[in-house]
């Protein structure tokens, strides 16, 4: 068998791991990882909150993999602008998308437009220092809801409550410090359409929410409800029992008098955002539960003075150029990892893995499973696809940088994390994060002079 070269669109976890089961499953495969940032790791880099850091201990286990021999990260190319599917395919045996999801799912209730309604994405993206984020965000609020009843929620409710000299002994950028710094909020209420056997929160997660000493955890006693299909969930889960306990001690804790208050309100449904020219509050309706563990609208609603409002009810997957998608859930259709065309049939050579697979569920740990599903059905179809037109391995990357493309390899990325790591010495941090595509790119670069001279 010829040696294959396959791209992967997407230098997160999912990309990186269906490269590494590649190279594991075929001795001579040889990858090349692409992604519209300068740096790799995706939704670790920029969607894991900076004060959980033992959640990014995962990128010892991608920077092992993105450091084999025949393993190629080539950062800063955007697929659909600095390059196309007819010409990755001219270069390579097949094509993974593994592009994630980045953007906010839409909550349809009138007023969620309102001027001070935020998806909590964009709002992460923020706090996480991504280069296309705005570097300055509004936190005026008081008062501030949060609707979603997962992790992204809880991240969201903690970095809104926590003051910002707290997060100085994380990675956080000096930008993301100014703007938590003018923080006002003291009340942040986390608004869960159903009860407690239905949240979405990990563990530990849960537990940690509190951990600061200037918040207070509040779980409102209204709409805690556990009805039959509840119970088997606890009974059946070890992970939702855990929940619902931290959130009975919640529950029978007295409150400190912390300056700050994250409020669970459990049995609320989102149905309006009020205001004219802006937030001014949140209409939620009372549910209750009609025997599956599901629920109803009462008609008993209640309106919640805040003057913000974030949603974090799931994250949506960005349509790719010249590939079919399926609106209603975000993802590239697909069977097995197989992309799929309009008529239901394979499109030769082209694959997907991760959230653009099979929608934005699941922790980071979930996609090895997809990758090892999508690489098993790319080596089973491997002697029949076509081979490349191009035979040199390096002529896209020409194309690329004769074509003006900014490109940042292996190398570039590991000055700029030795940068970012400096930065951080000085300040008695892990490290601190550097914002701007231009700074990623120049920072590293200088780094690189510097070492040399």
């Amino acid at each position: 068998m010829r040696a294959p070269r396959v791209a992967i669109i997407g230098a997160g976890p999912a990309g990186i791991y269906a490269a590494d089961i590649l190279t594991k499953e075929h001795e001579s495969a040889t990858v090349d990882i692409f992604d519209r940032l300068p740096a790799p790791y995706g939704l670790v880099r920029y969607g894991v909150a900076p004060d959980h850091p033992r959640i990014k201990e995962i990128v010892k286990a991608l920077r092992r993999v993105l450091s084999g021999d025949r393993i190629r990260f080539i950062g800063n190319v955007d697929y659909g602008t600095d390059v196309d599917l007819e010409r990755l395919q001219q270069h390579y045996d097949a094509v993974i998308f593994s592009t994630g999801a980045s953007s906010d799912r839409p909550l349809e209730i009138p007023g969620i437009d309102l001027p001070g309604s935020y998806g909590a994405a964009d709002f992460v993206s923020w706090y996480d220092g991504h280069p296309d984020a705005p570097r300055d965000w509004p936190l005026t609020a008081k008062s501030v809801a949060v609707i979603g009843a997962g992790n992204v929620a809880l991240d969201v409710a903690r970095m809104l409550a926590k003051p910002a000299d707290e997060q100085l002994t994380t990675e956080i950028p000096d930008n993301v410090y100014q703007g938590l710094a003018l923080n006002e909020a003291t009340d942040v209420h986390v608004f869960a359409r159903r009860g407690p056997a239905q949240l979405k929160f990990t563990p530990m997660e849960f537990r940690e929410l509190s951990h600061s000493p200037s918040v207070d955890v509040i779980v409102e006693p209204e709409g805690f409800e556990i009805d039959e299909a509840g119970q088997a969930a606890i009974n059946a889960s070890k992970s939702t029992k855990l929940v619902v306990n931290t959130l009975l001690k919640y529950l029978d804790t007295e409150p400190t008098g912390a300056p700050h208050r994250i409020h669970i309100h459990l049995c609320q449904a989102p149905v309006e955002v009020l205001g004219e020219d802006a937030v001014t509050g949140l209409r939620t309706e009372r549910t209750e539960f009609v025997g599956d563990g599901n629920v109803r609208g009462t008609g008993e609603t209640i309106d919640w003075d805040v003057q913000a409002v974030y949603r974090a009810v799931g994250y949506y997957s960005s349509p790719l150029q010249n590939l079919p998608f399926d609106d209603a859930r975000g993802v590239v259709p697909n069977e097995a990892g197989r992309v799929l065309d309009q008529s239901g049939e394979p499109i030769a050579a082209t694959y997907v893995t991760g959230w653009i697979k099979r929608g934005p569920v699941g922790l980071i740990g979930h996609t090895k499973s997809d990758a090892s599903e999508t690489i098993r059905c790319l080596l089973e179809d491997l002697p029949s696809l076509v081979a490349p037109a191009v035979d040199d391995e390096d002529a896209l990357l020409r194309h690329l940088l004769d074509s003006g493309v900014d490109v940042t390899l292996w190398d570039d990325w590991e000055r700029l994390d030795a940068q970012e790591i400096a930065l951080g010495a000085g300040a008695g941090r892990e490290r601190v994060k550097i914002v701007s595509r231009e700074d990623m790119i120049a920072a590293g670069r200088a780094h690189a002079e510097q070492v040399a001279s």
